[in-house]
């Protein structure tokens, strides 16, 4: 399959200046609340997390409500969504307002990406996952702090992201059902089988340090090439569920009695002459 995003109506230009997209201060905010939230739920997930849980819903066979996804990712019961929500989650009705501004925000940012018509992922208008290098930024504290941190299992370059995103496929498998197409069964498990390739652990040598150029390497060429593969998968899931569009459900329909045999409804009478008349 093509790695470029199906063109949509508007030019190129215009999608990459509709929405400038979160600034590095808002992406912190983002952290922030999510820290308040995980102070009173556990399994509250990181950014990286949902950053690869909202890429799987944008490029999704099915649009995803916002009612149906959003307990999913934070593992709540629904009862936090909505201008009537009870805030059972968010500490009060600001900062889930806020949550979702800065979350739609973003939302439209990783749409307006994929949309745009990019040749190179070196591209400024391609989408960039906000992800972390968590080894490099460990690597890089005093010596005193990493020692502390020496029994932690740290999880590889953009893992969390892809684990994000599966997670997504998982809880709505029935709009990842492989189609009917020979050749687009084989372009959605490619793609699949690319983004559960950065689940895994990365365990070759270390030569890069992806964010910082004097940095400790932490990431191996490998695993920095099967990130970029990972996200040329979301421009092809993309490309491929807009292209074969909604999954059409299957309309099953009572049979119905012939016309000279017995109504159902237990008259005696044939069913031409009762509820077939």
């Amino acid at each position: 399959m093509n790695t470029q995003a199906a063109p949509d109506s508007a030019p190129d230009s215009a999608l990459a200046s509709a929405n400038p997209g979160l600034s590095p201060e808002e992406f912190d905010e983002m952290d922030a609340i999510l820290d308040d939230l995980r102070q009173r739920f556990e399994e509250t997930p990181q950014w990286e997390f949902c950053e690869g849980f909202m890429a799987a819903l944008v490029v999704c066979r099915r649009p995803i409500p916002l009612e149906e996804y959003l307990p999913v990712l934070l593992d709540t019961d629904g009862s936090d969504v909505g201008a009537d929500a009870d805030q059972s989650t968010f500490a009060d009705a600001a900062q889930y307002t806020r949550f979702m501004e800065l979350w739609q925000r973003r939302w439209s940012d990783v749409e307006q990406s994929l949309a745009v018509d990019v040749k190179s992922l070196d591209d400024e208008r391609a989408y960039h996952p906000e992800v972390m290098d968590v080894r490099g930024a460990v690597a890089a504290l005093p010596e005193a702090e990493r020692a502390q941190m020496a029994d932690e299992a740290l999880p590889s370059f953009a893992q969390v992201w892809a684990v994000g995103f599966m997670y997504a496929v998982e809880n709505w498998p029935d709009e990842w059902q492989p189609p009917r197409d020979k050749e687009a069964r084989k372009w959605l498990d490619d793609a699949l089988q690319r983004m559960v390739a950065l689940t895994e652990d990365d365990t070759d040598e270390p030569t890069l340090s992806v964010f910082d150029d004097e940095g400790v390497p932490t990431v191996s060429v490998n695993r920095f090439n099967a990130f970029a593969d990972a996200v040329w998968a979301v421009y092809d899931l993309r490309e491929l569920w807009r292209n074969i569009g909604p999954r059409v459900e299957t309309v099953h329909k009572e049979a119905t009695p012939g016309r000279n045999d017995p109504c159902f409804c237990g008259s005696g009478k044939k069913y031409k002459k009762c509820h077939g008349a």
